[in-house]
């Protein structure tokens, strides 16, 4: 092989978190049904489908997309299965067969609308509407490197099929258009305009003027492979194609990350950014979170920051609680410098007298005084004078009452 082709595949291989020496993950994964006869697939993509148990009608749709050496089986590890189990949606996971297992972000016969990969993955969530009464109005994709590059193609070509997505190490949406432009994004990052990355968010649907998917986008600080610069082209490209500003309406420090948001005059989050102080290239996993049922398993691209990138992209997309939608109101741009982190001493014990309720934001739970700072890392939520677990300190939405001054307890008013 000449020597420039062979440097060629090792970049490729890169891109995708692998190497030239197939180093694939060796975890034991749940099995997944596969399904055939999907549609034309001109991209030769496998289809893998988690189904949840008991799987209601109308029920959303996740599309998980894997990284290079990586199989749709090994993605498992990024914890979805878990939440829809829990939760009530399907998974889909598109696998590449080929040698590198890389989908085809760089390559514009599989980046089109009605091309390649792009059109076998968009017949995927055809056939899981038809066959098994999906959602057409909440269908969602993600995806890790390689998989996170081909996010932002299915957001592009397809904003008519899915109302948001997650890009894990991912890379804007035709950064590249042939093979050899691959290492000016993933290593060097290119110097566009907001505009400029706007107008190639657009140019994957020429004419159309509906709304455009919510994009979550998530880099750790570290990445050796997917250079973190892409994390803000994507979020320049899409509020670009948004149309607002790039200026975020909000910051929070959540752990070891630094979550952005950016929302249109309505306070509607359609861009939002996660930033990992230290992690390498890798799925922002953690394993013992119980509001996920257990959040991934660690391995190789898989890591145990104590933030789970896969529960807070679901809480973007609406997904884990009845008739949820996105939050609207952005986390303040200066938290509490020291918010309680230990429960407060019970004053008042429950009472059956009058009831109050509310529903807002974790976050605001425990700055208007309703909650506090519980669990490992003080990362959860808990309700004062009960001390029921809320959930993650985000913005979630949960339902709280009062029953007496000062204890509150979850969910609405019995």
């Amino acid at each position: 092989m000449p020597r420039s082709l062979y440097t060629l595949l090792l970049v490729l291989l890169a891109a995708c978190g692998g190497s030239p020496d197939g180093d694939t993950l060796s975890r034991e994964a749940l099995p997944l049904t596969t399904v055939t006869g999907f549609g034309s697939n001109p991209g030769g993509l496998r289809m893998l489908l988690h189904t949840p148990p008991g799987a209601p009608k109308n029920a959303p749709l996740v599309v998980a997309m894997h990284g290079c050496t990586q199989t749709g089986s090994d993605y498992q590890a990024a914890g979805w299965n878990g939440l829809a189990d829990k939760w009530g949606f399907y998974v889909v996971y598109p696998e590449q067969p080929s040698g590198n297992r890389c989908f085809r972000w760089y390559d514009a016969a599989h980046t089109r609308r009605g091309k390649g990969d792009a059109l076998s993955i968009r017949q995927m969530v055809d056939y899981m509407i038809a066959s098994h009464g999906v959602d057409a109005s909440r269908v969602f994709v993600t995806g890790f490197s390689a998989g996170g590059a081909m996010t932002p193609v299915m957001l592009a070509a397809y904003p008519d099929v899915f109302a948001a997505g997650a890009v894990m190490a991912g890379i804007p949406y035709r950064c590249a258009d042939t093979i050899g432009a691959i290492a000016d994004c993933m290593y060097l990052g290119k110097s566009l305009s907001a505009k400029a990355w706007g107008d190639l968010a657009r140019s994957g649907y020429p004419g159309y003027s509906g709304p455009l998917p919510r994009i979550s986008i998530w880099a750790g600080t570290s990445d050796y492979m997917v250079k973190p610069q892409n994390l803000n082209d994507m979020m320049l490209q899409w509020t670009d194609a948004h149309g607002i500003d790039a200026t975020a309406d909000g910051t929070q420090t959540v752990g070891q990350a630094t979550h952005k948001v950016y929302t249109d005059a309505g306070g509607k989050t359609l861009v939002e950014t996660w930033s990992i102080s230290g992690m390498s290239h890798a799925v922002s996993i953690d394993p013992g979170l119980a509001d996920a049922g257990g959040c991934g398993t660690t391995g190789a691209y898989f890591a145990d920051t104590g933030l789970c990138s896969t529960y807070q992209a679901a809480l973007f997309f609406g997904l884990g609680q009845a008739g949820s939608a996105p939050p609207t109101t952005p986390p303040v741009s200066n938290p509490p410098a020291n918010p309680p982190s230990s429960p407060p001493p019970v004053t008042n014990p429950p009472s059956t007298g009058p009831c109050t309720e509310v529903l807002d934001a974790n976050f605001y739970h425990v700055t208007k005084g309703r909650a506090h700072l519980c669990g490992p890392y003080s990362m959860s939520v808990c309700a004062n004078g009960s001390g029921d677990e809320l959930g993650l300190w985000n913005m979630m939405q949960t339902w709280i009452h009062e029953t007496s001054p000062g204890h509150f307890e979850r969910g609405q008013c019995p």
